[in-house]
């Protein structure tokens, strides 16, 4: 897999914190030559020089999704450095202000909808275009459960995710032809700010690995799906979320919870 990304150029999108920075870090240690996007300059240079210093290779390239000319920008930039794209990684986006849906507003609503999936429109066109000349690229868009299932307080936010399933969808069947790869990763439970040992204990009770994701989760993933190891996957949400959208219930209301599973000791597995 390290060999097939060896020299590419990735594009990571929202990369100063959390996912993105976790995402772009490990195509780095995969040889891939990697463009450290946010709307932050602070931590998009820290996330750079974090990646230079360890050997890898990286530029930072601060630019807002939602604005088609700052987009721009940032992939000219992109192509005066590398000469190309291989692989976008559309993480960027807007989780707050949570609002209920009866104090929320319209400029509440276009402002996440603007960056969450118009921007994941945007830098997708460009770099599709760029793609299709070259013969083959691959596209990875950040979804959500709240694409299939409802966050209380979260209308946009999950108007937006259900939007990003359906365009990869879209996508997968206008690019396919042209040798673009598009695929969404669904992120469940992932622990971005640093979660104390109780919170993370109670988070864990409703997901089935028992435990909320960390950012280096969704690393691997994304990497194989950018590889050559992913070459007829298009077109699919990859799941990353420990198995919190498998249940019917959560674990804490359903018919038989974790607590009364039996223990390996009744079962005769201990030695």
């Amino acid at each position: 897999m390290s060999t097939s990304l060896q020299g590419r150029t990735v594009i990571v999108t929202g990369a100063g914190r959390g996912i993105g920075r976790a995402i772009a870090e490990r195509f780095a240690g995969v040889g891939a030559n990697v463009v450290v996007n946010d709307i932050d300059a602070e931590t998009a240079d820290e996330v750079v020089a974090g990646i230079n210093a360890s050997g890898g290779t990286a530029m930072s390239a601060i630019a807002d999704v939602s604005d088609g000319t700052q987009v721009n920008t940032m992939f000219d930039a992109v192509l005066e450095a590398h000469g190309t794209v291989d692989v976008l990684v559309n993480n960027a986006g807007l989780v707050s202000p949570m609002l209920h849906f009866l104090e929320a507003d319209e400029a509440w609503w276009r402002r996440i909808i603007d960056v969450n999936l118009t921007g994941h429109f945007l830098t997708s066109h460009r770099a599709a275009r760029i793609m299709a000349g070259n013969g083959g690229g691959v596209i990875l868009h950040m979804s959500s459960g709240g694409a299939t299932r409802a966050h209380r307080a979260f209308a946009a936010y999950d108007a937006s995710k259900g939007g990003i399933e359906a365009l990869t969808r879209a996508m997968a069947l206008d690019l396919g032809p042209y040798g673009i790869r598009v695929c969404a990763l669904v992120p469940g439970s992932i622990d971005c700010e640093g979660m104390d040992e109780e919170a993370r204990r109670l988070r864990g009770e409703n997901i089935p690995l028992g435990r909320p994701g960390d950012p280096d989760d969704m690393a691997g993933p994304a990497v194989f799906l950018a590889s050559d190891d992913a070459c007829y996957v298009t077109g699919i949400t990859l799941r990353v979320d420990g198995g919190m959208l498998a249940q019917q219930r959560s674990a804490t209301v359903d018919i038989m919870p974790p607590s009364d599973f039996p223990s390996l000791d009744s079962l005769g597995l201990l030695d």
